[in-house]
């Protein structure tokens, strides 16, 4: 039960940084701003900001409903909302349907909202991220049953042009994989690509034997940096991604 408890969150230790929740339905962010940049009416700002974004989706999906039930990219209009232009956009370059993008996304908006008040913006989605921070940051993986899981993180680093870190996983959490990796995690130029992309990993990591070609797929993405996929007690890595080990 630990990813659905969010238990992980309690290890977040980002000197300098002022953390908090923000929750409304089935969206449960956790927002860590530059302590220069912090007031409580920010946590009030981050709620509005969530609430407009699901609004607007929700709105969208009673209008065009199979945008929320494809499996493959759905074509919108360039009159369509932010959100699901940003959507529909990252899961035409996965492969993936609009639904694989939604955390990323939502993620995203918040943290670009945020940015107009604070100097550095984190904000985790259900280990879907948005970052954008003056300062190197570590990011650790949670892969469930793997004995890898919160052994080693992701070392990210101030200008390059690392904005998304987004997991997928066939044996965490309640998303829909067709993989069984433990965690397929794609580091992006933005948080909504990095979400459909690392859907895509793990839908095609079923054995050991599907890390590499997965890896090679993935990488290939426009907009992708690099990617990583644990599974059991393998982990392969492709890209722009610096290891670093954690001790619990």
């Amino acid at each position: 039960m630990e990813y659905i408890e969010r238990t992980y969150r309690n290890r977040v230790n980002g000197e300098g940084m002022v953390s908090f929740p923000v929750s409304l339905r089935e969206s449960d962010l956790y927002i860590s701003v530059d302590e220069a940049s912090y007031t409580p009416e920010l946590e009030r700002f981050s709620l509005s900001l969530l609430y407009k974004c699901r609004g607007v989706l929700e709105q969208y999906l009673v209008r065009d409903p199979d945008f929320g039930r494809s499996l493959k990219p759905h074509s919108v209009s360039r009159r369509s909302p932010r959100i699901v232009r940003m959507m529909a956009a990252a899961a035409a370059r996965a492969e993936v349907g609009p639904m694989a993008a939604v955390a990323g996304s939502i993620a995203e908006i918040v943290g670009r909202g945020l940015l107009r008040c604070a100097r550095e913006v984190i904000v985790e989605n259900g280990g879907d991220i948005f970052l954008t921070t003056l300062r190197p940051v570590t990011v650790g993986i949670f892969a469930g049953p793997s004995p890898l899981s919160e052994r080693v993180g992701i070392r990210v680093y101030p200008g390059q042009g690392i904005r998304g870190i987004c997991t997928s996983s066939g044996t965490v959490g309640p998303s829909l994989s067709f993989g069984k990796a433990d965690a397929a995690v794609v580091l992006s130029t933005n948080a909504a690509l990095a979400d459909a992309a690392a859907t895509a990993l793990g839908n095609r990591v079923h054995t050991q034997s599907d890390i590499s070609p997965a890896l090679n797929y993935i990488c290939g993405i426009r907009g992708v940096r690099g990617a990583l996929v644990i599974q059991g007690d393998r982990l392969g890595v492709m890209g722009d991604v610096e290891l670093v080990p954690l001790h619990r």
